[in-house]
């Protein structure tokens, strides 16, 4: 309880006395706003991509610019009553000044109508090039990709989009990398969400890519984001504008391998705004055909709580089977904001989510005794159905001073998910018969207070408190029988009920110099205490024999200190940034718990309550540079980390019934420590004028080292170098025909035993624009000339060999459609703090909230 009262404290803290509902720290003074369309003289068509300057009358510097959108529009917003100078500037077109613009208290909001500007003669041809120069943009804390303009991800989901991000990579399972590591923290208009902690990849799979907006970076968290994520944050942005008036717009795609659509209302009037989105997605079904080879060597050791070896036999395990799976997802959500006056303003919104995959499959089974000379061949059958719903509500309250920038911001979140796997797998010899149901329900509060103050030109304060609290509850009840049909019986070693606590408590701190010569420099501190408890019950056994596994309540608490720098030199068109931030990576519960999974027999996986978090150092120099209407990313970092948790597989012999079971056994372990050097570019470049071609690659070191015991397990030495690399082109038609094509590889990913699989795809689309850009209808293709891709990989340590090849379908081809509709005024959209949870290390493929198994594997 003393703990949450400090909270409070710094919260209260922060918060200046002068936050007194609409009075603005005092003052009765409003501000107002400046808006108005941009049209070219000659052809009447809106200018898009202008820079839009505010000066005050008779002054050099801008206080203040806007960007105008696709229609021309542009807002100015929290403009104080006075006499300003507007000039708009785009390449092609002499820059055009307007003085004076004014404002009073009386009629805050000055509409400047329509404004022509008239073009050089070369404008016409280069204002295609501005617009694709925009994909990429790198901001002095993050890197943003601009995804609305990808077409070849146009009718997919966040998972095709995120495979084309610069340092993201995303594997056959969807799981996301970035520079790399898998500790990153996916967050949804800037907040979590409870489903994308539990089953991220499944969620991803569910949002549709035309829902997408941007994608946002970020490499090296200042101490204002959260401790965790080791990796970094990956931050998806919707289409949610705000406008003034009632507009929308439809979307989707219909093809062979996925089918998906989304739409979206917006209304704005006065100081309220409303918007209605809502998407999905269903895949038709697909086929992947497994082979399987799993060599045990003699002697094998027991697992704790398994009985010992009956003999010492070289066991060769072998299987040729194959899934069919089909997926459906649906994400909606509602935002509604209200603004009181110029100085408060509550925001909310509402995201629900549904989703599930049914898999089908099944093959033929082979065990070989080696030494006897002996072999059993058996047929298997696996049916599962998963599904997870949820929703996260939050809401926002901001509080603006009378000085610019000087604001509070109190945010709620409440994210809910619930997570059900059923399955039924049968054998006609040797392992039992399974059936099985898992249900999780993961339940997180988090309240937070921000707090900004630009004390002058030369100093910005921003500080706050947080805390997250976590509830978690898993019920896995497992039936098995001897023969098929059978009768049914509860399997009471692994039936299991399973409780998961966990509390943070963080505040933070973060001082911006704005230095001479363009010089800029970030600092801040964060500190965070945790407090874990896990209470893993079986009430189907005695208590000794609940002892007997291991399964105990189990508390951890500790505590983190996180610092972070930046510093940052602006040179012309040359950027420079050197950075230093710490992370750490909580595990979470699916690799904490510690019942054993048996839903695959040969290959059991288990939880460890003991483990303790990663954490990590990063030392990275960036230089960004933009040439004409190209964009070139260099950088170079070193990366620390501690306490790398990875699972370490073992070879495994037990008694089940009458059967000998001989296969391996994963745990989750902190094996050591890694050093990591890495290297990354982007760049974004026009050779002629319609044709924009982009690439990006990340290299890195891994070179692991194991501590004690598990150097024993360690068949990975030496130093390996892993790698992302992406490459597109896109050219501009006439007639608003666009084309594009790109491809994307990843190399394997190393572990001490093995390596991961390797992935990579290429894809082609076209897409015609019409109605002056507010429909289009395209065409998209991915992997056109393979059907099936190869995912390949290998395990070995003493005791062990282990290998997989997965040929999975990817070849596609589809439709992809878009109508806009509602004549509108534009307002960007004002970016809320919110809450901002950079959440936990996950297990395996992140199959589950709470489960203790999460049924069959995925696919």
């Amino acid at each position: 309880m003393k703990r949450i009262f400090l909270l409070i404290i710094v919260i209260c803290a922060s918060i200046s006395a002068k936050a007194q509902f609409g009075v603005g720290g005092g003052g009765s003074s409003i501000v107002g706003k400046i808006s108005g369309t941009v049209i070219d003289s000659l052809t009447k068509k809106p200018v898009d991509y202008a820079t839009i300057s505010l000066f005050k009358s008779g002054a050099k510097t801008p206080i203040n610019g806007v960007l105008t959108d696709d229609k021309g529009n542009f807002q100015i917003n929290n403009v104080k009553a006075g006499q300003y100078k507007i000039t708009i500037s785009f390449i092609g077109y002499p820059t055009k000044t307007f003085d004076p613009v004014e404002t009073t208290a009386s009629k805050p909001d000055n509409h400047m109508g329509t404004l022509v500007i008239a073009p050089s003669a070369k404008a016409l041809k280069e204002v295609a090039i501005v617009g694709q120069a925009a994909l990429i943009e790198n901001k002095i804390d993050k890197l943003v990709y601009n995804a609305e303009k990808d077409l070849t991800a146009a009718g997919g989901n966040a998972t095709d989009v995120l495979q084309k991000v610069p340092l993201v990579s995303v594997d056959i399972n969807g799981n996301v990398s970035l520079r790399g590591d898998q500790n990153v923290r996916v967050l949804i208009n800037g907040k979590p969400s409870g489903a994308t902690s539990a089953n991220l990849a499944d969620v991803l799979k569910t949002i549709p890519a035309d829902q997408i907006k941007t994608i946002e970076v970020v490499t090296s968290p200042s101490a204002k984001y959260d401790a965790e994520g080791s990796g970094g944050i990956i931050n998806i942005i919707t289409k949610q504008k705000n406008f003034s008036g009632l507009s929308g717009s439809i979307s989707g795609g219909v093809g062979t391998r996925q089918n998906n659509g989304n739409a979206n209302i917006n209304y704005n009037k006065n100081r309220f705004s409303l918007s209605v989105n809502a998407g999905g997605n269903l895949t038709w079904p697909q086929t992947s055909i497994t082979t399987f080879n799993q060599g045990i060597k003699t002697p094998a050791i027991p697992a704790s709580g398994s009985n010992p070896a009956i003999d010492a036999s070289d066991i060769s395990n072998t299987s040729n089977t194959s899934s069919r799976i089909k997926r459906h997802g649906a994400l909606g959500s509602v935002t509604a904001g209200y603004e009181f006056n110029g100085f408060n303003s509550i925001n909310s919104t509402l995201r629900l989510n549904d989703g599930g995959f049914d898999i089908d499959g099944g093959g033929t089974f082979n065990r070989t005794d080696n030494i006897n000379n002996t072999s059993l061949d058996y047929v298997g059958k696996t049916i599962s159905h998963n599904k997870f719903t949820g929703f996260d509500w939050n809401l926002d309250y901001t509080h603006k001073f009378k000085k610019e920038g000087h604001e509070v911001t109190l945010s709620g979140q409440w994210s809910h998910s619930i997570i059900n796997t059923d399955f039924n797998s049968l054998y006609t010899a040797i392992n039992p018969s399974q059936k099985g149901a898992n249900d999780g329900k993961n339940n997180e509060y988090t309240l937070q207070g921000d707090y900004t103050l630009p004390v002058s030109k030369l100093l910005k304060i921003e500080a706050g408190g947080k805390t997250i609290q976590r509830r978690i509850n898993s019920a896995y009840d497992i039936f098995s029988t001897n023969s098929v049909g059978g009768d049914v019986l509860r399997d009471s070693l692994n039936s299991n009920l399973y409780n998961y606590n966990q509390n943070v408590y963080a505040a933070y701190s973060v001082l911006t110099f704005t230095l001479p010569k363009s010089y800029s420099l970030l600092v801040g501190g964060r500190f965070e205490e945790t407090r874990i408890k896990g209470d893993p019950q079986n009430p189907y056994v005695s208590a000794a024999t609940a002892a007997n596994q291991g399964l105990q309540p189990f508390k951890a608490n500790y505590e983190t200190y996180i610092p972070s720098l930046t510093i940052q030199k602006v040179s012309g068109s040359n950027t420079y940034k050197l950075s230093y931030s710490k992370r750490i990576q909580r595990p979470s519960l699916q690799v904490l718990n510690p019942f054993i999974n048996r839903t695959s027999i040969l290959n059991q996986t288990v939880g460890n309550p003991n483990l303790s978090p990663e954490k990590s150092q990063t030392i990275e120099f960036n230089y960004n540079t933009f040439i004409k209407s190209s964009v070139l990313n260099f950088s170079v970092y070193y990366k620390h980390t501690s306490n790398i948790i990875e699972g370490i597989a073992s070879p495994l012999t037990e008694i089940i019934g009458t059967d000998t079971i001989k296969g391996t056994r994963t745990v989750y372990t902190n094996i050591g420590k890694n050093n990591s050097f890495g290297a990354s570019f982007f760049g974004s470049v026009n050779p002629i004028k319609p044709l924009t071609l982009r690439a990006s690659i990340n290299a890195y070191t891994y070179n692991p080292d194991p501590a004690g015991i598990y150097k024993n397990a360690q068949s990975q030495t030496g130093t390996y170098i892993q790698y992302t690399a992406f490459a597109s082109g896109q050219y501009q038609f006439s007639h608003g025909i666009i084309a594009e094509v790109f491809g994307f590889t990843n190399s394997p990913r190393k572990t001490i035993q093995g390596e991961n699989p390797a992935f990579g795809i290429y894809a082609f689309g076209i897409k015609k624009q019409f109605a002056d850009k507010k429909a289009s209808i395209g065409f998209n293709t991915v992997q056109p000339f393979a059907r099936d891709k190869a995912f390949n990989q290998k395990l070995s340590s003493p005791g062990f060999t282990q290998s997989s090849s997965t040929a999975f379908p990817f070849r596609s081809f589809g439709i992809t459609f878009s109508y806009s509709f509602g004549k509108t005024t534009f307002a960007p959209q004002q970016k809320k703090k919110g809450v901002n949870n950079d959440d936990l290390i996950q297990g395996g493929d992140q199959n589950g909230a709470g489960g203790a198994g999460g049924g069959a594997a995925r696919q």
